[in-house]
């Protein structure tokens, strides 16, 4: 009977990445799918005629080039540079197997228009998103988030970290409505107002790993895998390989065997493989993952660069949920959206469409039983638009930490639309939020290289 240290069940990103490092640091390792593609919910789908046989809509027409040119992702993620999942990708060494590009902006929805965030001292003073005395306020609040140290009260300006909420802080540098919502829904990348009344240290955190990521290249914070995030899942699953561990697709997992209220192995088409841990998604152990809401994502095919991004080929909008009435913001991508309404918008720069053309994506937190009309509003920035795919999922979260059990279930993909997680490191010399260094060079903990859309680390 086979025996592994850890079992893990589908091929999601989460699931992928964690069988990586888990291989890099000696474990033996079984990955099962009872798909027979790689990516799971993070999976990128081509030929284009794959995504509207999906959908269960008739074939595309010739306008829309050769189906083989584009790279769908079913939910598309932007990365930080600075982000954590970043730092895996260069302490795994996945990054022989990816390409990486930078996204050209990121943009925020307010008065009815689009504005970019200001990435520069310069953009920040022609910026019309805050007035003439909120921008000097906003300069005081930005030299106090970059110069914060956790360990270093002197820092703190007198606020507990850990007690002091946002709103006090922001209350504390006398900031306007106008600067509070952009900097914690565009910068801090929170997706509703709940984050105001919690501790600051984590939004903080945010909004230094927003600054340092943006430092590292001139564009913006953002970067995202050429052909698309199914890439992620595939690369560490070559690294998984390169270590000797086993993958298994197409397979059905007929149970998980369960002895002493302690995970023991795992059952597959008649055979049975012994593990002392088990990792999986929601759909492969639903007894043990509740529902916690549900997000609709639209994903929509232009042949046109969105109005007022200075027709960027990439990029991200947030709509705050102020403006909408709602309790989450809709996220626009030149590739994604979420609870504020966000989009996301990608193109044939990034190897994901047609020469041309474009993919955009729409999300949120679903609020009411009219889930489509809840991210009209982002639609309507992309108008017109020549298709589009909507699918409603559930929000689903594991009912237990799983230490016991020693099955760890996943979330489902939420709405967060970036890797958000901040990790100490030496703090780069910054001021809001140029470098005083050269962008795009290495730092101590190294950088991806996307001049020519690599991702070869660059050296020390």
């Amino acid at each position: 009977m086979p025996e592994f240290d850890v079992i893990v069940l589908g091929t999601g990103l989460k699931e992928c990445v964690l069988s990586g490092l888990m291989s890099v640091n000696g474990k033996k390792v079984l990955h099962i799918d009872s798909n027979p593609y790689y990516g799971g919910e993070s999976a990128s789908i081509s030929p284009l005629e794959e995504l509207y046989k999906r959908f269960q809509v008739s074939a595309p027409s010739t306008s829309m080039g050769h189906g083989k040119d584009w790279n769908v992702d079913l939910i598309p993620k932007f990365l930080l540079a600075n982000g954590q999942l970043v730092k895996m990708l260069l302490y795994t060494e996945v990054t022989r197997y990816l390409d990486f590009k930078v996204v050209e902006g990121s943009f925020v929805l307010k008065g009815g228009k689009v504005h970019r965030v200001p990435c520069t001292e310069a953009e920040t003073q022609n910026s019309d998103l805050m007035g003439m005395f909120d921008k000097r306020r906003f300069r005081k609040f930005m030299s106090f988030i970059l110069s914060f140290e956790e360990s270093d009260p002197r820092t703190h300006h007198d606020l507990d970290p850990r007690r002091a909420t946002m709103r006090d802080v922001f209350r504390h540098f006398d900031l306007g409505d106008d600067v509070v919502e952009f900097t914690g829904h565009a910068l801090a990348l929170h997706v509703n107002d709940n984050y105001l009344d919690h501790p600051c240290l984590l939004t903080i955190n945010r909004i230094k790993l927003y600054s340092e990521s943006l430092a590292r290249y001139s564009l913006s914070p953002y970067l995202y895998p050429l052909f698309g995030l199914g890439e992620l899942p595939q690369g560490f699953v070559r690294l998984s390989a390169v270590y000797g561990n086993s993958y298994m697709l197409n397979r059905r997992v007929d149970d998980i065997v369960m002895e002493g209220g302690r995970v023991t192995a795992v059952r597959s088409e008649g055979e049975v493989f012994r593990c002392k841990q088990l990792i999986c998604d929601p759909s492969y152990a639903p007894e043990r993952v509740k529902k916690a809401g549900r997000v609709i994502r639209v994903i929509c095919l232009l042949n046109h660069p969105i109005k007022n991004t200075h027709d960027a080929n990439s990029c991200q909008i947030t709509i705050p949920q102020t403006h909408l009435n709602r309790k989450s913001d809709i996220h626009v991508c030149l590739l994604c959206v979420c609870a504020d309404i966000h989009v996301c918008l990608l193109s044939y720069s990034h190897n994901v469409a047609a020469e041309g053309k474009y993919v955009a994506s729409v999300s949120t937190m679903v609020e009411t039983s009219n889930p489509e009309k809840e991210v009209q509003p982002g639609l309507a920035l992309l108008e017109p638009i020549m298709e589009k795919f909507v699918s409603v999922s559930n929000l689903m979260i594991p009912t237990d930490d799983g230490r016991r059990s020693q099955v760890t279930n996943e979330r489902s993909s939420s709405l967060d639309r970036t890797t958000t997680r901040r990790t100490s490191r030496p703090r780069p010399k910054t001021s809001w939020i140029c470098t005083a260094a050269s962008r795009g060079q290495s730092s101590s903990s190294g950088t991806l290289k996307t001049a020519t859309a690599t991702a070869t680390p660059m050296s020390d």
